[in-house]
């Protein structure tokens, strides 16, 4: 089992299960709780497992909830708000080697 780290006021991250080609991780917001704007070079795609969020990419607001999904490519500035306490579940390709 992977520790739970704090990633910025309100948001914790959890690794799941990782592979050198893939990745997958949860984020816990809290409501207001935000993932500041950034960006990799690793292809993103996400998954709302509870909660509800305003994802900005590449300067483009999407509002998703439980169920949603999205796809964030490869160097593409992003980052979120939580509207509603919840959890993301991300996954990473090729993995984030920074997060272990």
């Amino acid at each position: 089992m992977f520790p739970i780290v704090s990633t910025d006021p309100g948001v914790t991250r959890q690794v799941l299960a990782d592979d050198p080609a893939l990745m997958l991780v949860a984020f816990r917001f809290t409501e207001g709780a935000e993932g500041k704007l950034h960006r990799h070079v690793h292809v993103q795609s996400t998954f709302v497992q509870a909660g509800r969020f305003l994802f900005t990419i590449d300067g483009a607001e999407t509002e998703i909830g439980a169920g949603d999904s999205l796809m964030i490519p490869s160097n593409v500035v992003h980052g979120c708000r939580c509207l509603a306490a919840g959890t993301l579940i991300d996954s990473f390709a090729p993995r984030r080697d920074d997060f272990l």
